[in-house]
């Protein structure tokens, strides 16, 4: 067992960490494809380019995200993953909790 960020894994689970607690999600289903990544206008630069710690960080990372060929697939993997960190898919953290606030409450009031 072991906890990582927002997520605590154990033994065939995932516990991923929301606001409102915990879920759990059988490992399963969860799909770790990351070949994409090597398709990424990131690979070529440092990883720190895209954890920055302030505004012109976030906006020289958004620029080696503009036209990368899998930007949506790396913004769905943040989203999906709940990576609270970074930049992905060419969008910062703030970006990531405002869509996933969205489409939360666009499920409710479907």
């Amino acid at each position: 067992m072991g906890l990582y960020g927002n997520f605590l894994l154990d033994s065939g689970v995932v516990h991923v960490s929301d606001a409102g607690g915990w879920d759990v999600i059988p490992t399963k289903e969860i799909q770790m494809d990351t070949s994409w990544m090597a398709r990424g206008n990131c690979a070529t630069h440092p990883p720190s380019t895209f954890f920055p710690s302030d505004g012109v960080g976030v906006e020289i990372a958004r620029h080696v995200c503009d036209g990368c060929p899998v930007q949506s697939k790396c913004l769905e993997y943040a989203l999906r993953n709940r990576i609270d960190h970074g930049v992905w898919g060419g969008c910062s953290e703030r970006q990531r909790r405002r869509i996933l606030k969205a489409r939360r409450a666009e499920a409710l009031a479907s």
